[in-house]
């Protein structure tokens, strides 16, 4: 069984950072995911096994950055230059291998993810 557990979310002011974690043991591709209520959980940020390569929302692109630990197990989004608009509960997910390509284009499909984390909370204030 997967078990992933997402750490590290909390209470920033705009500007400031944070650091997430997911301990997320296995052959996965690892990718974050973040909700508001109200409103569908969206694509953040991926990370393939192999490789490394990464993937980002626009949203994100040059604030946010994903990396792995294999050794450890965990993955992490280092948040910079945090706005409001990043308030959201955030999600680890994994998903089996897939060839580049069909990642690329499923990148952002939940239900191409088996195994979702409990969510951890970031709220930026202004």
């Amino acid at each position: 069984q997967v078990q992933l557990v997402e750490s590290g979310g909390g209470l920033v002011q705009a500007g400031g950072s944070l650091k997430l974690a997911c301990a997320a043991s296995g052959r996965y591709t690892m990718a974050w995911f973040r909700q508001v209520p109200g409103k569908e959980r969206t694509f953040v940020a991926a990370i393939t096994w192999n490789s490394g390569r990464t993937y980002y929302a626009d949203s994100v692109k040059g604030r946010f950055t994903i990396s792995r630990d294999n050794a450890k197990n965990t993955v992490y989004l280092q948040m910079n230059s945090l706005k409001p608009e990043d308030t959201a509960v955030y999600y680890c997910a994994a998903r089996t291998l897939t060839s580049r390509t069909t990642f690329a284009q499923t990148k952002d499909v939940l239900s191409e993810y088996a195994y979702w984390g409990q969510g951890t909370q970031v709220t930026v204030s202004s």
